[in-house]
């Protein structure tokens, strides 16, 4: 039986930043480094024009000088006002009221917090005290597929429940300057801070994308491919020349899995241009079917495990056809891989 996901509605951090201004503040903070010129490259490179930052870019808490405890705190406190927010509008989008959810799963990767968000919104929202709680806080940009898949899981465990699904990231705490090599240049400008909700349901709620079936995948002995990592100013995020190609070495395992089902729509994490391209041409289908991933990209950055609800989102904006074949992949730290097959219903 499909698993049917509402109509997601994502909230995007309040200030809007170009990559002219991130160019700009490298300059003004690396003018004396080797490779400044190359670094500014790959920053125009990326395929981001702009993102948005819970904070101005000039706060203490992204181009500044803050610690990690200032960081984390701050990260947390934002991630859960744009999470509370998201989940609401996901509420009324899906006619539901708070008494009707019976279980809630949350994805955050960017401050550290116990307890997590699922507590704290079962608070806010005013939750059941008896709703299940599911609480992901390391799959980054994963979390959004995979907070998808164990929602599915539990709708299909307790038939005719109710379970909220919230992401959300406020990556502009990984923005350091001490930082200096050209891929930690690059994060600077790739990703943006967000929240999402969705409802999955066994019956609908709205017409939208069901899977029916999912996919998980960890590339072996790929744990420091893409890493977290924390100093005394905050968290930071490597990735390694392998964990840059790793997409490439999981696309035959997800062809596999696929196995001949065709795709008409892709809902492909923005992780890069690369990215795209690659799992669009794995999917079989055109640049123009995988365009919301690449509008997502261009206007708001990656937005780690937010992103797949984010195109989803503007994807009902333009609805495939009823019984049309859609595919959700994403990849992160791991190297894990993510993935939904279903269908679009009316």
């Amino acid at each position: 039986m499909p698993a049917y996901i509402s109509p997601p509605r994502t909230v995007l951090g309040a200030h809007k930043v170009t990559t002219d201004e991130i160019t700009d503040d490298i300059r003004t903070h690396h003018p004396g480094h080797p490779r400044l010129a190359a670094a500014v490259r790959a920053v125009r490179g990326c395929g981001v024009r702009s993102r948005y930052f819970t904070r101005p870019l000039t706060s203490p808490t992204v181009a500044g000088t803050a610690e990690i405890a200032e960081r984390a705190a701050s990260a947390f406190a934002d991630a859960l006002e744009l999470a509370h927010a998201a989940a609401r509008s996901a509420l009324a989008a899906a006619g539901l009221d708070a008494g009707d959810i019976d279980g809630i799963v949350t994805t955050h990767s960017t401050g550290w917090a116990a307890p997590n968000l699922d507590v704290h919104l079962t608070n806010a929202l005013g939750l059941r005290p008896t709703v299940r709680r599911t609480a992901h806080t390391t799959l980054a940009c994963t979390g959004g597929t995979k907070t998808l898949i164990s929602a599915g899981d539990m709708v299909a465990a307790r038939p005719g429940s109710k379970v909220l699904v919230v992401a959300a990231e406020v990556i502009s705490a990984v923005y350091h300057h001490s930082d200096t090599g050209i891929d930690a240049m690059i994060y600077k400008a790739l990703f943006g801070d967000s929240a999402g909700a969705a409802v999955v349901s066994d019956e609908p709620l709205g017409p939208g994308f069901a899977f029916e079936d999912s996919f998980e995948h960890l590339l072996p002995d790929s744990a420091g491919h893409l890493a977290g990592r924390i100093t005394g100013d905050g968290l930071h995020f490597d990735a390694t020349k392998a964990g840059r190609a790793a997409s490439g070495e999981v696309i035959p395992v997800l062809k596999d899995w696929l196995g001949g089902r065709r795709t008409d729509f892709a809902l492909i994490h923005p992780g890069s241009p690369r990215i795209i391209a690659d799992t669009a041409d794995l999917l079989g289908v055109t640049a123009e079917d995988a365009r919301h991933s690449t509008d997502t990209l261009t206007d708001e950055g990656n937005l780690g495990g937010v992103s797949v609800l984010r195109i989803l989102e503007r994807t009902h904006t333009e609805p495939p056809a009823a019984g049309a074949r859609g595919s959700m992949v994403a990849y992160g730290p791991g190297f894990a891989t993510a993935a939904l097959h279903g269908h679009w219903h009316a």
